[in-house]
């Protein structure tokens, strides 16, 4: 009797040639890219060095296109920002020692934002491997320990019969729910040596699916029908998910309020009757999901800035559903359901029951009456109007890469993102420099549409070397910079907590000539005409700039108990 466990897949004679000739030539580096390859990647970005160099020769040898940018963190917000809009695990390709070690900040905000990244770092040679002190260029004792804390996994290989299994192990990590980045370390040695294996050509890491256990999402399901006041707030996992869709089926079938957080942007229609925004630093909205008898959360963890900074103290029963199992009940007891967004939802559409409540829509107009008149009541007509002119000067389908601004924060509550997948943003670890970069990547991954950064003008100066990428590779970007002097925010908050600012002033550029330096178009706006030439340099094939000088205020918060 034959199992299908039994069977194997037997080379046709065509790949026993093959694998028996290999073409001369090669080395451990192909065996990476051979395997990149096989997965289905098509596109990497990175860095080169010293250690490296074995993988970037073999990329010559290669279909892979290669994206190359100025700065190893750069290059991981690039990597970032295509895993994020295509779904793939982007390949990250980096040298050993400073170069990995640079690379920590974009790994941290992939992991937050569950963004698969797939880092393949070149290590010592094998020799060196073990924690001793031989004192080798970039040696590090253990450098795969500086990223256990940060990726989901650690994969460090030893031998080149190891570089298939291993990448192809991580690959499967990366994109098994949560997304996340993982890392591979390979040494130098391994990578340059000559290598007689045969060519990489099947190579199969399908993801494991995580699904719901049943017995929990029934419980789930007959809550929710029988709420008298059900609510929803949907996060980053329905939008890594893909299940913007199932969500809108169920919040209609409930007849439930939505709001999405921040990471949540487009997973639910904002002009939809149902739709509460993303106005989560606002205390009527905390006030109405407080007071839910039913509160189903999908794809968050009810972290600082998805609970209005912790004074979110839930009175019903909350239902979470989370791929991530330690943010699983972290901050609030729940009925908690370990799985992913898409799965889950689709479970409880199965076994719901509809629920009428035509008052529903009239709460949720009720709760963002109040929030606009208290935004009205506090004088930021130019904010208002500089984030209605990028939102009228982006195309609907174009996506938008905001990073840690001013007009980012207001951007996560009042901004229309028009679509799932279309708005990002770091705030998931809130570091600074993201913006560009990853509008970079979202263009390598799809050149048909333009995309938008938007920095201030401190972030800006983290990723101003990439306006060399972006006339290298000649990608559609067009990056706003909101030039205000200085570090913003911190001014704000530094001003209202000690009556002055400390080290928030800067000495900058003119950026507009500066972009213009590296052979990108640039124009410096104005508030009243940001929107048309913002639409105009959209609209312009290949990267540009555009400058608004312009100090941003932001909206009073609500977790000071002083509203």
């Amino acid at each position: 009797m034959t199992h299908d466990h039994d069977l194997v897949l037997r080379p046709t004679p065509a790949q026993t040639e093959a694998a028996l000739n290999p073409p001369p030539g090669r080395n451990g580096g192909d065996l990476v890219v051979e395997t990149l390859t096989g997965l289905g990647a098509t596109t990497v970005f990175g860095l080169p060095g010293q250690h490296a160099l074995g993988m970037f020769d073999a990329l010559r040898r290669s279909d892979l296109r290669y994206v190359g940018l100025r700065v190893e963190n750069n290059a991981g917000f690039a990597a970032d920002a295509y895993g994020r809009v295509t779904g793939e695990a982007a390949p990250l390709l980096l040298s050993t020692g400073p170069g990995a070690l640079t690379s920590l900040a974009a790994l941290q905000e992939a992991a937050a934002a569950s963004a698969p990244v797939l880092a393949i770092s070149s290590q010592v040679p094998t020799a060196g491997l073990g924690g001793g002190r031989h004192g080798y260029l970039h040696e590090l004792p253990d450098q795969a320990a500086s990223f256990r804390g940060v990726v989901k996994s650690v994969h460090t290989v030893r031998t080149q019969s190891q570089i298939p299994s291993a990448i192809a192990a991580a690959w499967k990590s990366a994109l098994s729910a949560p997304h996340g980045p993982v890392w591979v370390e390979i040494p130098q040695d391994v990578l340059l040596a000559g290598t007689s294996l045969p060519v990489v050509t099947a190579m199969d890491a399908t993801p494991d699916e995580l699904a719901p256990r049943p017995e929990l999402t029934a419980v789930a399901a007959e809550s929710l029908s029988r709420a008298e006041r059900p609510a929803v707030i949907a996060g980053g996992g329905v939008v890594r998910a893909d299940a913007s869709g199932k969500l809108l089926a169920l919040a209609e079938r409930l007849n439930a309020p939505v709001v999405t957080t921040f990471g949540g942007k487009g997973a639910f229609p904002w002009e939809h009757p149902l739709s509460l925004q993303s106005w989560l630093e606002d205390r009527h909205t905390t006030d109405f999901l407080e007071d839910a008898d039913v509160l189903l959360v999908v794809g968050s963890g009810l972290g600082e800035l998805s609970s209005n900074y912790h004074t979110f103290k839930p009175r019903g029963r909350v239902i979470q559903i989370e791929a991530d199992l330690g943010k699983l009940e972290s901050n609030h007891p729940a009925l908690g359901i370990h799985a992913d967004a898409r799965l889950a939802l689709q479970a409880l559409l199965e076994t719901v029951e509809e629920r009428t409540d035509t008052g529903a829509p009239d709460r949720v107009r009720e709760v963002l009456r109040k929030v606009r008149e208290r935004i009205d009541a506090q004088e930021l007509t130019l904010e208002q109007d500089v984030l209605a002119a990028v939102r009228s000067a982006l195309p609907a389908d174009s996506p938008s890469f905001w990073d840690m601004t001013i007009l980012a924060y207001w951007a996560w509550s009042a901004f229309d993102a028009q679509g799932p997948n279309t708005m990002h943003s770091a705030q998931g670890a809130g570091g600074l420099g993201y913006g560009f970069p990853a509008a970079l990547g979202a263009a390598a991954a799809d050149p048909t549409r333009p995309v938008l950064a938007v920095s201030g003008d401190g972030g800006a100066l983290y990723s101003i070397a990439e306006l060399a990428t972006a006339r290298q590779y000649d990608l559609n970007v067009t990056w706003l910079i909101v030039d205000d002097g200085g570090y913003g925010i911190l001014r704000e908050y530094m001003n209202d907590a000690f009556g002055q600012a400390t080290a928030t002033e800067l000495t900058r550029p003119d950026y507009a000539a500066l972009a213009e330096s590296f052979g990108v178009p640039a124009v410096r706006t104005t508030p009243e005409t940001l929107e048309t030439d913002l639409a105009k340099a959209l609209s312009a094939p290949g990267p540009s700039v555009v400058v608004l000088p312009a100090a941003l205020r932001m909206f009073a918060p609500t977790h000071l108990g002083t509203d």
